[in-house]
C-alpha cells in the first residue's frame, strides 16, 4: 500500500461519485440489469476512494448501507446484516490475544528466545535471518505493523552494539555509507519484509486474510478454515523468509561490510525472570492454536456450525478477561487483559471488513457478480495455471499502490465470480488462494506497507536498494505463491 498524494486523493474524491453518477444517468450494458449497473458504479466509487484514501478507509465502508437500499438492491435491514460475518469474531479474538501479548511483554521474550536460538552461531546473514524469522513468527500472532514496531528498537540496539570499525573499509567509505550499507540497512529492511511475509501464515496474521476467506465463503461457498489457510500460507512463509533474507543480503552487500556480530548478540541478552502474567498467557495461546488446528475433527461431535474458528477465538478472549495476571490494582485482582486495553482493537478495520462484505452481497443480489463471471468466460481457453499467474501478478501490482485490505475487497469478488463462471468447484482454490495471498505481497515502496514505513523511518534504507530488493521479491513471489498453492493442493488432493 502506497500513501497517496494530495492530488491523488482529490482525483479519487471526484472520480468515485462521478463514476456512480455515470451509471445512474446512462443505460446498462447489454445483458446487465439496471440495479447491477448501479452496483458497478458503487464498486468503482468504493475502489476509487479506497485506493486513493480520499476519505478514511472505514468511512468508505459505510457507502453500501446508504447506496444499496436507495438503489433498490437490498433493504436497509438486509444490507446491515451483510456487514456481519462470523469471522469477525476470529479477527476480534485474535486482536485481543495480540493486545495481551503486547501488554504482558511476552512479545519481547519470544523475540529474544528466537534470536538466541537461531542466531547463536554464524555471521551477519545468520543474524539477519534470525531477526526475520522472529518477525515472521510474531506476525502470525499480531499485526505486521505492531511486529515491526516491536522488533525495530531491538534491531537498532543490535546495530549500536555491533558498530564495525573502518578497518578494511575502502578510503572512499564514509560514516553515511556505513550506516546504510551492509547489515545497517539489511536489518531494518529484513524486519519489514519478515513481518509482512509472516502475516500470510495464519488467518489472524493480517485482516486481508480474513476478508478474502469470508468473501470466498459468501460468494462461492469455498470454506477455508484456520488449519487450511496455514496449510497453504505457512509454506509461503517458510520459503519466503529465507528467500527475502538472501535477496536483502545480496542487495545490501552484507558480506562486504564488517560488523561485530559477537557484540551485537551480547546487546540483546536479557536474563530477567518470567512474570506470572507471561507464564499464564503462554498456555492460553498454545491451547487456542491447538483448538484451531483440530477444529474440523472436533466439530462433528458438537451442534452443527457451532464450533468455529471465531468461537475458539472468543473463548480465548474470555479467558484473558477472567485469568488473573498475579498482580492487584485498587485492591482487586488484575486480569491478563482489561477492557480499557482491549478497546484498542482495530474497530476501524472491522468496519472496513464489513463494508467489503456488504459490497460483495450487493454484487451478488443485483446480478453483477454473475454478469462479471460470464464476461470473463473467454478466459476458459487459458490454462488455469497461467490464469492464476496473471491474477497474482495483477493483484501484486495493485497492492503496491493501494491498501492491501482495499485490494482484497475489490479483487477477490471478481476472482470468485470467475471461478463460479468457469465451474471450478473445489478447484477454485487454485486461483482464489493465490489471489488472497498476493493481496499482502508488496515490498517495493517505502510507504507500501506499515513495516516498510517503519523501516524507512530509521533512516538506514536507501530508495534504490529498497526498490531493487522489493522488485526482485515481488517478481519471484508471483511464481512462488502460485507454485506452492498448486503443490499443496496436489498433495492435499
Amino acid at each position: 500500500m502506497s500513501q497517496p498524494t494530495i492530488s491523488a486523493r482529490r482525483i479519487g474524491l471526484i472520480l468515485g461519485p462521478g463514476a456512480f453518477a455515470l451509471t445512474a444517468l446512462t443505460a446498462a450494458p447489454s445483458g446487465m440489469s439496471d440495479v447491477a449497473w448501479l452496483v458497478a458504479g458503487l464498486t468503482v466509487w468504493m475502489a476509487a476512494w479506497w485506493m486513493t484514501e480520499a476519505v478514511p478507509l472505514s468511512v468508505t465502508a459505510l457507502l453500501p448501507f446508504v447506496v444499496l437500499p436507495l438503489s433498490g438492491v437490498m433493504t436497509a435491514k438486509a444490507t446491515a446484516s451483510a456487514y456481519y460475518a462470523p469471522i469477525l469474531f476470529l479477527l476480534l479474538g485474535g486482536a485481543f490475544i495480540a493486545l495481551a501479548i503486547e501488554r504482558t511483554g511476552l512479545h519481547r521474550r519470544l523475540s529474544l528466545a528466537i534470536l538466541k536460538t537461531i542466531g547463536s552461531d554464524g555471521g551477519q546473514v545468520r543474524l539477519l535471518l534470525a531477526f526475520m524469522i522472529s518477525a515472521a513468527i510474531l506476525s502470525m500472532l499480531i499485526s505486521n505493523t505492531s511486529t515491526a514496531l516491536i522488533m525495530m528498537p531491538m534491531a537498532l540496539a543490535v546495530l549500536a552494539g555491533g558498530i564495525a570499525t573502518k578497518a578494511g573499509a575502502s578510503p572512499k567509505d564514509d560514516t553515511a555509507t556505513l550506516e546504510t550499507s551492509g547489515l545497517f540497512g539489511a536489518l531494518p529492511m529484513g524486519i519489514a519484509f519478515g513481518a509482512t511475509i509472516g502475516g500470510l501464515g495464519t488467518i489472524v496474521g493480517s485482516p486481508t486474510n480474513g476478508i478474502a476467506v469470508q468473501l470466498l465463503d459468501d460468494m462461492i461457498g469455498l470454506e477455508i478454515s484456520f488449519a487450511t489457510w496455514m496449510a497453504y500460507g505457512l509454506p509461503v512463509v517458510l520459503i519466503g523468509v529465507p528467500l527475502a533474507a538472501f535477496i536483502i543480503a545480496k542487495v545490501q552487500r552484507v558480506a562486504a561490510h564488517p560488523f561485530d556480530v559477537a557484540s551485537a548478540r551480547a546487546s540483546i541478552d536479557d536474563a530477567s525472570p518470567w512474570s506470572i502474567a507471561e507464564k499464564r498467557l503462554v498456555p492460553i495461546i498454545a491451547i487456542t492454536f491447538a483448538l484451531w488446528m483440530t477444529r474440523r475433527w472436533v466439530a462433528p461431535y458438537l451442534p452443527e456450525n457451532s464450533w468455529t474458528d471465531g468461537t475458539i477465538a472468543v473463548i480465548a478472549a474470555l479467558a484473558l478477561f477472567l485469568m488473573p495476571d498475579g498482580t492487584r490494582e485498587e485492591g482487586k485482582r488484575r486480569p491478563l487483559l482489561k477492557w480499557s486495553e482491549a478497546d484498542r482493537a482495530p474497530w476501524g478495520v472491522i468496519l472496513m471488513f464489513g463494508g467489503g462484505l456488504a459490497l460483495a452481497a450487493g454484487m451478488q443480489q443485483s446480478g453483477l457478480a454473475a454478469w462479471l463471471g460470464e464476461a470473463l468466460l473467454p478466459l476458459d481457453a487459458v490454462p488455469l495455471f497461467l490464469m492464476a499467474l496473471a491474477i497474482v501478478a495483477m493483484v501484486v501490482l495493485i497492492t503496491e499502490f493501494a491498501s492491501n485490505v482495499a485490494t482484497a475487497s475489490a479483487i477477490i469478488p471478481v476472482v470468485a465470480s470467475l471461478a463460479a463462471a468457469l465451474g471450478l468447484g473445489e478447484d477454485a482454490i487454485l486461483i482464489a488462494m493465490p489471489a488472497a495471498l498476493a493481496a499482502s505481497w508488496g515490498f517495493i515502496l517505502p510507504a507500501g506497507t506499515g513495516p516498510n514505513a517503519i523501516a524507512w523511518g530509521t533512516g538506514r534504507l536507501t530508495i534504490g536498494r529498497l526498490v531493487r530488493a522489493g522488485l526482485v521479491l515481488d517478481l519471484i513471489g508471483i511464481v512462488m505463491i502460485v507454485g506452492l498453492v498448486w503443490g499443496m493442493a496436489t498433495i492435499a488432493g
